[in-house]
């Protein structure tokens, strides 16, 4: 059985090929071995942005800065998750949720 780190190469090759379904498989298998993952859902979120499917990007955004809450990064990447979840669909909450994480960002970064 792959580890979720080769699999996670494995996807990203596959994302990089444009084969965004195969590539969010090959997520969704290195999840299921550790759904911890944080590299994992943070892949899966980019992804699933690509691939149009905002709400379950974002469920996986959520979920790295869950992981790794005193991370100011994971907190940047889900603010760009809700930017262009707002460009793709006009929903005006993301600006805010984009705005509130970033905000966060900014706070773990000054200590």
């Amino acid at each position: 059985m792959a580890d979720e780190n080769k699999l996670y190469d494995e996807a990203d090759q596959l994302k990089a090929a444009g084969k965004l379904d195969e590539a969010a498989a090959k997520l969704g298998e290195a999840l299921a071995i550790n759904d911890q993952y944080a590299l994992g859902h943070s892949a899966m979120a980019v992804v699933l942005q690509k691939m149009g499917k905002h709400e379950e990007a974002i469920e996986h955004a959520c979920k790295v800065a869950e992981l790794d809450p005193m991370d100011p990064f994971s907190f940047t990447a889900l603010s760009v998750t809700y930017q262009r979840a707002y460009a793709g669909t006009g929903n005006m909450d993301y600006v805010r949720l984009a705005e509130e994480a970033m905000e966060r960002s900014r706070q773990l970064s000054q200590g």
